[in-house]
């Protein structure tokens, strides 16, 4: 059984394959194997639509991205009307503690990327952060604007 998340209710939707429980992806419109890292994106995504008006169709899952020449897949992407990038989010499963080396992680993320919003969470922890370009600083934010592009 997983967690009750530090987010509103929502109409996640589960079903059984086999002995395996899925989870439909809203973004992706696809059936995923349901983990706990699955079970926060997942609320995440609707987390953006229905409470921060994020279009669906300006959002990206698992987004693939080349960090030091490397493959790196970023948890969820959005993207403004002009296709640039604006927000990057890192989920964890809830019994993933967010420490130091997470904000590394979507920092390092965000040098390929660019964006002006990061958000971490393990669906218990929600983080939020501005970036300062100028300065390379972060600043946090109480919660996550709503999309205004």
């Amino acid at each position: 059984m997983l967690p009750a998340l530090h987010f509103p209710a929502y109409p996640v939707r589960l079903r059984q394959s086999g002995a395996r429980t899925e989870v439909f992806d809203i973004v992706r419109r696809r059936w995923f194997v349901l983990t706990p890292e699955e079970w926060v994106r997942q609320h995440v995504l609707h987390y953006l639509i229905t409470d921060k008006n994020y279009p669906a169709s300006l959002l990206a899952v698992e987004k693939s991205i080349s960090v030091n020449n490397l493959r790196k897949r970023c948890d969820v992407v959005a993207f403004g009307t002009d296709a640039r990038p604006l927000l990057v989010v890192e989920c964890k499963a809830p019994d993933v503690t967010i420490s130091q080396h997470t904000f590394d992680q979507i920092a390092r993320y965000n040098l390929t990327l660019g964006v002006n919003l990061l958000l971490v969470t393990n669906g218990m922890q929600h983080y939020c952060c501005r970036m300062n370009h100028e300065t390379q600083e972060y600043v946090f934010l109480k919660e996550l604007p709503e999309y205004l592009h």
